[in-house]
């Protein structure tokens, strides 16, 4: 009876707390602020996950659970102010270069990962790239388990709220970009849907 007790106690505690991670903006990570997600944002964000059965699966999962949690964060902080690149939002209070993008989604893939939702990566700290010393750019990264192939989170190509870039490291070093015509619309399919 002790031990159903203390286990009740174990699964209430740990339900009370608070999905919660570090973001920053401002360029250059200038402001810092801890996010705490609410239960229902994380249910929501739980959902990605639950066909996952593969590797290709996750990557699809990570790069629309990631949009929402930005989404959603920006309900509480600046963020919602920023734009994609760092020309379109120079000036607004929230706005995120890529230092504060591979620092923000390096914290929301260890989140993820704390809740035990990645099955098939793990997060890694960020990586630069730097084609021909010029356009130094920052990523979140990804490593799958089974076989070590590396890949970007990369958050900073589009508005708050859409879904990551997620491709392979490889491609990203030679300074690959998404294509903004076959991303037309695609937030308006994986976008978060609106909750509390």
């Amino acid at each position: 009876m002790k031990r159903l007790a203390a286990l009740l106690l174990l699964c209430a505690w740990h339900s009370a707390q608070a999905a919660q991670a570090e973001l920053c903006y401002d360029y250059g990570c200038s402001h810092k602020e801890i996010v705490a997600f609410s239960n229902n944002e994380m249910h929501a964000v739980e959902q990605q996950f639950a066909g996952v059965k593969s590797p290709a699966d996750e990557r699809q999962a990570i790069s629309v659970a990631v949009g929402m949690l930005l989404q959603d964060a920006g309900k509480r902080t600046p963020i919602h102010n920023d734009k994609g690149g760092n020309l379109a939002d120079d000036g607004m209070e929230g706005r995120m270069d890529c230092i504060d993008h591979s620092h923000t989604t390096t914290a929301l893939l260890h989140m993820l990962d704390d809740a035990h939702l990645l099955r098939f990566y793990q997060p890694l700290e960020p990586v630069e790239r730097a084609p021909l010393l010029v356009n130094v750019h920052w990523s979140a990264q990804i490593r799958q388990k089974d076989n070590g192939d590396l890949y970007v989170v990369d958050t900073w190509f589009f508005d708050n709220g859409h879904p990551a870039v997620v491709m392979p490291l490889a491609e990203w070093h030679r300074g690959a970009s998404p294509d903004p015509d076959k991303e037309k619309g695609a937030d308006q399919l994986a976008k978060a849907p609106e909750h509390e």
